[in-house]
C-alpha cells in the first residue's frame, strides 16, 4: 500500500462507514413524518395535532387535549435515473438506474398533557417524535463524497430524526408552541504509526458526537373564535398557522495523523476532513385551513431558503471545489380531508417543488436535482372502543408518488486522466413511491 493511501483509507473507515446514497434532505421534508403528512403532500401538516406537529407546527400540539402514543413504518422506494445524452467515452455508464436503494423508517412518538404540573389554567402539552433508518437498525446514515457517475442531491437513507417540543393555548383561539430539532455533529481524531503495507501500531482513536439543537416556532389561530368568540361570524371555521424552522445539518469532522518510519517522519502526515450532510434550510410556512362538518381543506405556502447552503459548502473539504449555487424556493401545497363514513377519513394532496440547485455543473461532486410533482392519498380509521385496548385507536395508511422531471447535467472532474470537461452529459429523472402506516392510541 502506498503511503499516500494509508491515511485516506483510515478516514474513509471513520467518516464514511455507511454506504448511504448522498442526501441533503431529511425524513420530514423529503416525504412526511406520519401518514397524514404523506397523504396530504404536507399541505395539512400545519394543522395536524399528532406528534409530527413538533416538526411542522409545534403550536398545534395544543389543539387536541388528548394524549397519544404513536408508532409508524415508512418505506420510500426510490428509482433515481441518469440517462446518458452524450459522452466522450471516458465514462461508461452501465445503465440508466443510478440508485434504487430504499429508505425505511420506524417512527415513534408521544404526546401528553402537562397542565397539572403548572399553576396555570391554560393547557400545556409536550410532544416527542423520533425516526430511525432501516427500521431501527441505522441511527447515523451518513455519506459525503465525490462521484464520477453523479449523485442525487436530496434522496437516500436518512440520519436520526429527533424532535421534541411543547405548546400552550395562550388565549381562546390562539396557540403558540416551540420545539427543538436535534442532529448529531461527530468528531473523530486518529494518530498512528504505519508501515508501507498498512500495518499500524501505537494507534490512538477518539470519536465523539455532540447534539446540535435548532429551534422551531409555531403559532396557530382559530380566526372565528379569536375575533368573534362563540357567536356566529363569517370568519368561523377558518384557521391560519405560521411556522419557522431553523436550519440544521448533520456534520462530521475527521483529523488524522500518520507516521511511516523512514518514509514520513515526525510530526507525520496530517489530513483533515470537515463535511456535512442532511442539510435543512431555514423554512417559513404559512397555511390556511377551512373546516366544515365532514371535510376540511388547506393551502400551505412553504419558503425554503437554500441560498445559504452555498456558503456552508465553501467550508466543506470534500465539496468546496464544486462551486455549488442554490436558489430559495417557494413550494405550494394543497390538500383536503373528507369523512367518508363515521370514523373513516380520506385524505389527498398535491405539491409542486422547483429544484433549489442552480448549478448544472459541480466539479467532482456532480450533484443532480430536479423539479418535483408530489401527489398523495391516504385513509384513516378511528375506533372509539377497540377490543382489548382501554383507549381509542386510530389506524392510518398513506401513499405518495413523486415524479422527478427531466433535467440535463454536465459531469466534470479534476482527474488528470480525463480527456475533456464535461466528460458526459446526462438527463436526470426518476420517481419515488412512499408507503406508510401508523397506529395511534389516544388517552
Amino acid at each position: 500500500m502506498k503511503p499516500a493511501r494509508v491515511v485516506p483509507f483510515a478516514l474513509a473507515s471513520l467518516a464514511l462507514s455507511t454506504t448511504a446514497f448522498a442526501n441533503m434532505g431529511n425524513l420530514a421534508t423529503n416525504y412526511g413524518v406520519l401518514p397524514g403528512d404523506v397523504a396530504s403532500a404536507q399541505a395539512l401538516s400545519l394543522f395536524n395535532s399528532q406528534v409530527s406537529a413538533t416538526y411542522y407546527n409545534p403550536s398545534y400540539l395544543a389543539k387536541d387535549s388528548r394524549g397519544e402514543l404513536t408508532g409508524a413504518l415508512l418505506h420510500a422506494d426510490q428509482d433515481l435515473l441518469a440517462k446518458t445524452v452524450s459522452s466522450n467515452g471516458w465514462q461508461q455508464r452501465s445503465g440508466d438506474t443510478l440508485s434504487a436503494d430504499p429508505s425505511q423508517h420506524v417512527i415513534l412518538g408521544m404526546k401528553t398533557d402537562l397542565t397539572s404540573l403548572t399553576e396555570y389554567n391554560r393547557p400545556l402539552f409536550f410532544g416527542l417524535v423520533v425516526g430511525v433508518e432501516k427500521y431501527g437498525d441505522e441511527m447515523l446514515a451518513f455519506t459525503s463524497g465525490t462521484s464520477r457517475e453523479g449523485q442525487f442531491f436530496s434522496y437516500g437513507r436518512e440520519p436520526l430524526f429527533l424532535n421534541l417540543g411543547g405548546a400552550m393555548e395562550v388565549m381562546d383561539g390562539l396557540l403558540v408552541g416551540a420545539s427543538a430539532r436535534v442532529t448529531l455533529h461527530a468528531d473523530a481524531t486518529m494518530a498512528t504509526y504505519s508501515t508501507l503495507g498498512g500495518d499500524t501500531e501505537y494507534e490512538r482513536l477518539d470519536v465523539s458526537a455532540t447534539p446540535s439543537i435548532r429551534p422551531i416556532l409555531g403559532v396557530s389561530a382559530d380566526v372565528g373564535k379569536l375575533f368573534c368568540g362563540d357567536g356566529d361570524c363569517f370568519l368561523n371555521n377558518w384557521e391560519v398557522a405560521l411556522s419557522w424552522r431553523g436550519y440544521s445539518n448533520t456534520q462530521t469532522a475527521v483529523n488524522a495523523n500518520a507516521v511511516i518510519p523512514q518514509t514520513i517522519d515526525e510530526p507525520g502526515l496530517f489530513l483533515a476532513i470537515n463535511t456535512l450532510d442532511s442539510y435543512q434550510p431555514d423554512i417559513i410556512a404559512l397555511g390556511v385551513q377551512y373546516r366544515a362538518d365532514r371535510w376540511r381543506a388547506g393551502l400551505t405556502l412553504e419558503q425554503q431558503n437554500w441560498s445559504d447552503l452555498g456558503k456552508e459548502l465553501a467550508n466543506d473539504t470534500i465539496k468546496d471545489q464544486a462551486g455549488l449555487e442554490f436558489d430559495d424556493i417557494l413550494i405550494p401545497r394543497l390538500g383536503a380531508e373528507y369523512e367518508l363514513l363515521s370514523g373513516v377519513f380520506v385524505t389527498g394532496g398535491v405539491a409542486v417543488a422547483e429544484s433549489p440547485l442552480k448549478s448544472i455543473r459541480s466539479l467532482d461532486v456532480n450533484y443532480f436535482d430536479t423539479d418535483k410533482l408530489m401527489v398523495g392519498l391516504g385513509v384513516a380509521m378511528e375506533f372509539a372502543d377497540p377490543p382489548v385496548l382501554a383507549f381509542p385507536l386510530r389506524l392510518e395508511f398513506g401513499y405518495q408518488y413523486q415524479q422527478l422531471e427531466d433535467r440535463d447535467f454536465e459531469l466534470t472532474t479534476t482527474d488528470p486522466d480525463n480527456p475533456s470537461n464535461p466528460y458526459e452529459t446526462i438527463t436526470a429523472s426518476g420517481e419515488v413511491h412512499i408507503f406508510t402506516g401508523s397506529f395511534t392510541m389516544k388517552f
